[in-house]
């Protein structure tokens, strides 16, 4: 069974930085590309970061520069560094990843608040 746990949000100053981590397990993690999301209160969810298998990523251009996303693949993780946040990325971050057969993993999903 494929589970996917979050941490690692909390409050944050504007300008300030926080790690978040999801620890996966139920499947075999390293042959898997993973995806941060985030969705911010009365928007829709919207693809931050993305790593795949081979460590190739991608960002969302309001990102870029900010955010890195990484793995470790012997710890079954995937950590999303942000550095400059902004009051306007707060929401839930969510961690996902996808089978070969289409379907979607999300998991429960950390707040990330930036206020002062």
């Amino acid at each position: 069974q494929v589970q996917l746990v979050e941490s690692g949000g909390g409050l944050v100053q504007p300008g300030g930085s926080l790690r978040l981590s999801c620890v996966a397990s139920g499947f075999f993690f390293s042959l898997w590309s993973m995806r941060w999301y985030r969705q911010a209160p009365g928007k829709q969810r919207e693809l931050v970061a993305a790593i795949s298998s081979g460590g190739s990523t991608n960002y969302a251009d309001s990102v870029k520069g900010r955010f890195t996303i990484s793995r470790v693949n012997a710890e079954n993780t995937v950590y999303l560094q942000m550095n400059s946040l902004k009051p306007e990325e707060t929401a839930v971050y969510y961690c996902n990843t996808q089978s070969r057969r289409g379907n979607d993993y999300w998991g429960q999903g950390t707040q990330v608040t930036v206020s002062s």
